[in-house]
């Protein structure tokens, strides 16, 4: 077997076919042709993804089988699902006492609220049951996810490298969420192609997503910062004379005005509900979850060396999240990506691990930083074919194996 030699850092050619297509079009192809043809060179990996992920679902689904559940359950129907299910179907507002607890009223308004809000359309469009709508808009998201994910490390890497990352990103540990009724798909979609469009420098499209994605969940915040830094430091280069050619400054500041408007209105929304400014925040902290800057992970890391009755939740988490750090090192002093996906992932990692409470769920919470991926996905370029296929396929039951155990071994939320 031969070795494959590649040059990972630098895009590749883009196939003949679209020069052909350039010349036929003069001038900027229309979109729905743009579309297409990003859809195009993402098939391959978009397939690969499809089916590592179908993968993880089969093992839950006879896993499920023989605890007597039904999947459909498991992916739409525990845990957080019952909240955006109540969201969708009842509005944000509504109680919901049998489940709040001792978290009191109101406490559905913790979470943020784009997916319920598209679920709910799917049901008014389809007339689905509310719960396989929530799955129907996770499972598409995630495709859409995968999509963007290749878009923006192809732009960066080229395509063999963004194939690698879309396969990895199907397999990470908590890669079973991206098929259930959760936030994550859709907030990692509308993250990664704001990522792009910063990347294209289509800034207005760039702000509007940002806007999204911060009224999709609390780490929205991570991709506005990232649009809105970058803009701001897309401008200092051009008055620092590292640009030759002058940015779009008003599209920028239009982009930097709308990216906040997602998250800080929503965080306003609840304010205004409970009468006081910092009523989102309270909530959250009767959640049990709140930032003290990440002393509270620090403590859950010391017990997996001192205590004596660890579960293998607590263990990969802590791998997680120790793998996370140093792959976000790696990623910043050997090759930094561009400035956008570089502080989204920063972002990411603040929230993520800065965050005190819920650490069994910090694999969810940093998985959208999908660029910690890269220095995988570039060592994968570089391997053997043989290599190549060790390793994904251990890892795909590994993946497959660990997300049966989330859903019916481990006791709480993944």
């Amino acid at each position: 077997m031969t070795h494959t030699h590649i040059r990972a850092d630098v895009p590749e050619t883009r196939p003949v076919a679209l020069h052909a297509a350039d010349k036929r079009a003069p001038g900027r192809r229309g979109a729905g042709r743009r579309v297409l043809a990003s859809l195009q060179r993402a098939r391959k990996a978009l397939l690969i993804h499809i089916g590592l992920r179908a993968v993880g679902l089969a093992v839950m689904a006879v896993w499920a089988r023989r605890e007597g559940v039904g999947p459909l359950e498991v992916l739409g129907g525990r845990w957080d699902s019952d909240f955006y299910l109540h969201m969708a179907e009842h509005g944000l507002t509504t109680e919901m006492p049998a489940s709040c607890g001792p978290v009191g009223p109101g406490c559905q308004m913790a979470f943020f609220p784009v997916y319920p809000l598209l679920v709910r359309w799917t049901v008014n469009l389809t007339h689905l049951p509310v719960n396989w709508a929530a799955i129907g808009v996770a499972l598409l998201a995630s495709v859409i996810a995968a999509w963007g994910i290749f878009a923006v490390t192809d732009k960066i890497y080229g395509r063999r490298v963004a194939l690698f990352t879309c396969a990895l990103f199907a397999i990470v540990p908590a890669a079973l969420v991206q098929s259930m009724a959760y936030t994550e798909p859709v907030f990692i979609a509308l993250s990664a192609w704001a990522m792009y469009a910063v990347l294209t420098k289509s800034w207005l499209t760039a702000g509007v997503l940002a806007f999204l994605a911060g009224a999709t969940r609390p780490s929205g915040s991570a991709i506005v910062a990232a649009v809105v830094l970058a803009g701001v430091w897309e401008i200092v280069q051009w008055r620092r004379r590292r640009r030759v050619q002058r940015p779009p400054v008003g599209r920028i500041l239009a982009a930097s005005l709308i990216a906040p408007l997602g998250w800080f209105g929503y965080v306003g929304y609840v304010g205004l509900h409970f009468g006081r400014w910092d009523g989102y925040f309270e909530l959250q902290d009767r959640w049990g979850s709140k930032y003290d800057g990440g002393i509270d992970t620090l403590r859950s890391l010391k017990k997996t060396f001192t205590d004596t009755h660890l579960t293998l939740n607590h263990v990969v988490v802590t791998l997680t999240v120790v793998a996370a750090v140093v792959l976000f090192v790696m990623i910043t002093r050997k090759r930094r990506p561009p400035v956008v996906v570089w502080i989204f992932t920063a972002m990411i990692m603040l929230v993520a691990l800065g965050g005190a409470g819920f650490y069994y769920s910090k694999m969810r919470f940093v998985m959208p930083a999908f660029p910690l991926l890269f220095p995988f996905a570039l060592a994968l370029a570089r391997a053997r074919r043989t290599t190549v296929l060790w390793v994904v396929g251990a890892a795909t039951a590994v993946s497959a194996l660990f997300g049966g155990n989330l859903n019916f071994v481990w006791w709480a939320n993944p």
